[in-house]
């Protein structure tokens, strides 16, 4: 049986300076095949310890028990900082508390069905985007997934100049590996620089001025009343209610950043991966394409129950290709888990790669398989192993905004069009910021 592209796992010891430059090649190769059965693994360094946990009731402790005494580590935020500055992906404690009490009321229930519409219309204008033959589709669903950021955050196009500005330049910053700075080794004081290359600084200043920008313009609507009633909006308009306090503009620049690399980069991963794996299973894409074709060429926000296949192809799809691959905490206080003892200042790992593809847990975790979610296993895993968009407290604002654009953009677009693979081309999954394809992901795409 054909299963989906998996990363090969490097030797079980190597040196630091050799995991190092591993790990700046891609974050999943450079990681033991023994991660995809250990419960608990133990890295030690000469600067830090790192534990990663695979055991459920340890993942909960860290993110739903305890999270206040498992605050995200510097470690990769050191990287982001430049372009997210103190926005809600990177603050702990009281900060970050003031901003989830903020942005959390603008992505309840009602509102994703004030943005629905803006999703459809970027999910149809991306659709009209393609052309038939051999593309590379992680190209179309970024143009895709920025597109559905911008209509619902600031009533705005992709087309619209600063839209297009902004995504162009976020490719680029990508491309600089950000996360890939001394800090993310090395226990360096606070005063000593980071040493981020050029280019990631140049494009981070580049991307906050356009947002500053958006922003300026959105908050002066705002004060003449002129302002669209979106996302952007509401966030703006929202006052903490235990201060009263709404976001500066430099705090909201930091959070449209975020909801960009969140909202657009893990969307567009998720994205290409599906349309990849429909490829690779013409079944699955025939029982997508049947759902699409009810769903109508208006649909409605009540039109999602309709696409119960295609939401669980969604789901399979973060659970193979988890968008964040790894997230980093670190212990406050002395811990012991499994019998070892933790340390404070211990970086704890917690990897959705590891966790959904887990040998112990999942039945067949390498195999792609939509209707898992209604067998026991797939019941239980997906409550006690299952954290695309992490869990608890911390749990990803935009989860339920994701779990609708996902599969809304898949129907939309395999309404319209036949994906086949391309022989010779199979993707190599690798990650820095998110899970992407090495060389891209070639498809062969024919209009139905």
């Amino acid at each position: 049986m054909t299963r989906p592209p998996k990363p090969e796992p490097r030797a079980e010891r190597v040196s630091l300076w050799r995991y190092v430059r591993l790990f700046r090649q891609d974050i999943l190769s450079a990681q033991p095949a023994k991660l995809y059965r250990a419960k608990m693994a133990e890295f030690r360094t000469p600067f830090f310890r790192s534990y990663l946990l695979n055991q459920p009731d340890l993942i909960d402790v860290v993110l739903k028990e305890r999270p206040m005494d498992f605050p995200k580590s510097d470690r990769i935020g050191e990287g982001l900082r430049p372009l997210l500055g103190n926005s809600v992906f990177l603050t702990n404690g009281t900060d970050w508390q003031r901003q989830r009490r903020i942005i959390d009321p603008a992505f309840e229930g009602g509102r994703l069905r004030d943005a629905f519409p803006g999703m459809v219309a970027a999910g149809q204008a991306a659709s009209d985007r393609l052309s038939e033959g051999v593309q590379e589709v992680e190209t179309q669903t970024s143009h895709a997934a920025a597109d559905v950021i911008f209509r619902t955050l600031f009533s705005i196009p992709i087309e619209h100049k600063i839209a297009s500005q902004v995504f162009t330049q976020f490719r680029d910053y990508q491309r600089t590996q950000p996360i890939l700075n001394l800090a993310a080794f090395l226990p360096i004081p606070s005063w000593m620089p980071r040493f981020h290359k050029g280019r990631t600084k140049r494009t981070a200043r580049s991307i906050r001025a356009l947002i500053t920008g958006l922003t300026e313009q959105r908050m002066a609507a705002i004060k003449d009343g002129t302002a669209p009633d979106d996302l952007a909006t509401k966030i703006m308009t929202t006052t903490d209610p235990q201060t009263d306090e709404r976001f500066s503009t430099e705090e909201m620049v930091d959070q449209v950043a975020i909801f960009f690399l969140a909202g657009h980069e893990t969307s567009a991963s998720a994205l290409a991966w599906a349309l990849y794996l429909l490829a690779l299973y013409p079944e699955a894409q025939a029982r997508v394409a049947q759902e699409a074709a009810a769903f109508g060429n208006s649909p409605e926000f009540s039109d999602m129950s309709k696409l119960r296949f295609t939401r669980d192809v969604f789901r399979e799809t973060l659970r193979l290709y988890p968008p964040v691959p790894m997230m980093v905490r670190e212990a406050t206080k002395p811990e012991k888990f499994r019998d070892r003892d933790v340390k404070p200042g211990s970086q704890i790992v917690l990897s959705p790669w590891h966790l959904h593809r887990h040998q112990l847990l999942w039945d067949r975790p390498d195999d792609f398989d939509p209707d898992r979610y209604a067998t026991e296993n797939g019941k239980t895993c997906a409550r006690n192993a299952y954290i695309p968009f992490s869990a608890g407290p911390r749990v990803c604002t935009g989860a339920g905004f994701a779990m609708v654009e996902g599969p809304l953009l898949l129907a939309l677009l395999l309404k319209d069009w036949k994906f086949d693979v391309v022989e010779g081309r199979e993707p190599v999954p690798v990650a820095h910021l998110t899970v992407r394809a090495k060389d891209g992901i070639w498809l062969r795409l024919t209009r139905r």
